[in-house]
């Protein structure tokens, strides 16, 4: 289906998961103005000349994929990007790392024995596929990004780096090591879990609406509090994300 809008300028949704992530996306923008709907404040404005729209997500996949239904079919969105933190639980999957999502799966999905387990039922998918040319644009510039911020290296105690693959999205906050590692014995592939991403891409692919996801890892998913979250939020993902978007904007 073609995106509902298809006579506007192509606009870019921004979607932060975090108040601190959404305030540091607004920064860049100029001309930026709030248009409120349905319990939500989207902010129009321009980005190295471009029309852009930033929003909260909200907490969960019912929650991400009402504000992404809206950023399409009522605002114009013409592709959207989401930026957040997540849990890393894939092999070599650390704190201060990046993760470029190729496709989105809801871990939490069962509707056996009718349909496999995680596929969305009437779709016949489970994965949904990040848009492959824009997630290629993201990945370019979150290795630009971590390269030009070596005080991420001295913040995490180690050398952070941009992995592409599979996120996991559930509406169940994984922080337990007993549920990472279900996770990766069921999805092997998985590099990161979250509660949003998939919902996205699920409405993504119902418009025909290019997606791209990155997530800046903040811990392990597990029983482990490895840094101050609160100061990962302001001097890593915060910092991160508004880098990455920056210049897949400029591209």
């Amino acid at each position: 289906m073609p995106p509902a809008h298809p006579t506007r300028s192509p606009t870019t949704a921004l979607i932060a998961a975090l108040p601190e992530e959404l305030d540091a996306l607004l920064s860049t923008l100029e001309g930026a103005r709030p248009e409120p709907l349905a319990s939500r404040t989207f902010w129009r404005g321009t980005l190295a000349g471009q029309p852009v729209l930033a929003v909260l997500s909200g907490v969960g996949k019912v929650a991400a994929a009402l504000t992404t239904t809206l950023l399409v079919s009522h605002f114009g969105a013409t592709r959207v990007l989401f930026v957040g933190v997540a849990g890393g639980i894939g092999a070599g999957v650390q704190v201060g790392d990046i993760v470029v999502a190729d496709a989105l799966l809801q871990h939490d999905m069962d509707a056996s024995p009718l349909f496999p387990r995680h596929e969305v039922p009437l779709t016949g998918l489970s994965r949904f596929p990040a848009d492959a040319g824009f997630t290629d644009a993201v990945q370019r510039a979150s290795i630009a990004t971590l390269q030009a911020h070596r005080e991420v290296a001295a913040f995490v105690g180690r050398t952070p780096r941009v992995h592409r693959g599979l996120v996991l999205s559930g509406d169940r906050f994984v922080a337990t090591a007993a549920e990472s590692t279900a996770l990766r014995e069921r999805l092997p592939d998985a590099l990161a879990v979250e509660m949003e991403g998939a919902a996205v891409a699920q409405v993504c692919h119902a418009f025909g609406v290019p997606l791209a996801v990155v997530r800046s890892i903040s811990d392990r998913a597990d029983d482990a509090a490895h840094l101050d979250f609160p100061a990962f939020l302001r001097q890593v993902a915060g910092p991160l994300g508004r880098e990455i978007v920056q210049r897949v904007m400029q591209a």
